[in-house]
């Protein structure tokens, strides 16, 4: 009997102790934040800070983001992005210039975005039914409509898209600014969605390669040829009309009947 007892015993400390370690604290987000100078989200610039704002403000304005500020010192734009039919993600950034106080032609530029997702949710609308003793009481027989739902908002992390964002603003800067500076010139990147989603990596089937074909109108004409010099019909040669040979003189022909009588011929002399 007591070793059953110490047995439940045993086995009842053994389920405490491990609920209690489960039920231990995790560890606040916020102990990740080191607040270390990295650089991903600030670039200083030749410039002052209003020029630096300028071209912060036309770095966005060409990848389509539409700017809800107008301080000269302050950039705030958004950008929406549909990547399903029940998915919505909208990226909202920010952008603050701040003289440094290494001279009047000198700034630093802080940005930072901010991605919010967006979710295709059903909500039910249920109607008021008014009963004059119980007053007015709700019945689900209302409608389904389908709305967009905030569903998650995260601040952008990645260092490579915050690098794509400041060499954008390189290509805004003054052409004097960027010639004493020798900042070469560079093709205006695409900002992007920051999380692309890698897709699945399928077998390239190679299409057969066919002769390159050259348009219509770059195709050389090929004169035409030489027309050969078109003979006139030959006219038909008349034809001979065939002889018409006279009439025979008829050997009976019928006189008239003589009127006056005909002498006798002469006699010859003996």
């Amino acid at each position: 009997m007591s070793t059953s007892f110490h047995l439940r015993s045993l086995g009842l400390a053994l389920v405490l102790a491990s609920a209690a370690g489960c039920s231990s604290p995790k560890t606040a987000i916020y102990e990740h934040e080191n607040f270390d100078d990295s650089g991903t989200f600030s670039r200083d610039y030749p410039v002052s800070d209003v020029a630096a704002c300028e071209a912060a403000r036309r770095a966005l304005l060409s990848q389509g983001y539409i700017i809800t500020s107008s301080d000269p010192k302050l950039v705030a734009g958004n950008k929406s992005f549909q990547q399903t039919g029940e998915t919505h993600l909208q990226i909202s950034f920010n952008v603050v210039c701040a003289a440094d106080g290494k001279g009047s032609n000198h700034s630093t530029m802080f940005a930072n975005a901010l991605q919010d997702r967006y979710a295709l949710k059903k909500v039910n609308n249920s109607a008021s039914l008014g009963v004059g003793v119980l007053g007015s009481v709700s019945m689900p027989i209302g409608s389904t409509d389908d709305s967009m739902v905030k569903v998650a908002s995260e601040t952008v992390s990645a260092p490579k898209f915050y690098e794509r964002y400041f060499a954008l603003v390189d290509v805004f800067l003054p052409q004097e600014v960027k010639q004493a500076e020798h900042i070469p010139e560079k093709p205006k990147a695409d900002l992007g969605v920051p999380e692309p989603k890698a897709a699945p990596v399928a077998e390239k089937v190679e299409a057969p390669q066919d002769a390159p074909v050259v348009p219509a109108a770059a195709q050389p004409l090929a004169p035409p040829p030489e027309a050969a010099p078109i003979a006139p019909n030959p006219e038909p040669a008349p034809t001979p009309a065939p002889a018409t040979e006279p009439a025979p003189a008829p050997t009976n022909p019928s006189l008239p009947a003589p009127t006056e009588a005909i002498p006798p011929l002469p006699t010859p002399a003996q």
